[in-house]
């Protein structure tokens, strides 16, 4: 049987896998655009449903909200802050950190994040704040962890949330 085809040369080999690894590079591409865009329309979700019920949640703890606001972007000593909720009433202000899966690294490092925060946002320098911790579920302890810490520890539940520290629960002031 006689084939047409040229034979292969070293060239034509390395030619062949230099447009595999470009095909590979963009479907790499196209996945992390797709991870991402997975998981910040996720994390908007676990927001939505925290934000949906946290003004009645936090009236019922005695913080009478009036306001609230989603995703509050800063820039302070050149680096960039993302709260993921600000609920306030003019004196008080509770800082929510939302998380689909709450870990101990992420209470440890949104306190960092909370103790700066009057630096971060002036205006709030009179306020007395609050932490929360909302998640949809947690790594083992994580909301014990959060609450010896003195956060408010939300707990995202099927269409709403709900505040899981105990009644007599006073949170830590920052």
């Amino acid at each position: 049987m006689q084939t047409n085809q040229e034979p292969l040369t070293f060239e034509k080999v390395w030619l062949m896998f230099q447009e595999t690894d470009r095909q590979m590079k963009e479907t790499d591409k196209k996945l992390n655009k797709l991870e991402y865009l997975f998981t910040s329309q996720w994390g908007k979700l676990i927001e939505s449903l925290v934000e949906g019920d946290l003004v009645n949640l936090l009236n019922q703890r005695g913080i009478k909200v009036n306001h609230t606001t989603q995703r509050s972007k800063a820039f302070f000593d050149d680096r960039q802050y993302e709260f993921d909720i600000i609920a306030e009433n003019g004196t008080e202000i509770v800082v929510i950190e939302v998380k689909t899966t709450l870990r101990p690294d992420d209470v440890k490092e949104f306190i960092e994040e909370l103790q700066l925060f009057k630096e971060i946002y002036p205006k709030y320098a009179n306020n007395i704040i609050y932490g929360a911790v909302a998640y949809l579920t947690e790594d083992s302890g994580c909301s014990r962890l959060a609450s010896r810490k003195g956060l408010f520890t939300i707990r995202a539940t099927g269409n709403s949330a709900a505040i899981t520290n105990s009644k007599n629960f006073k949170p830590k002031e920052y």
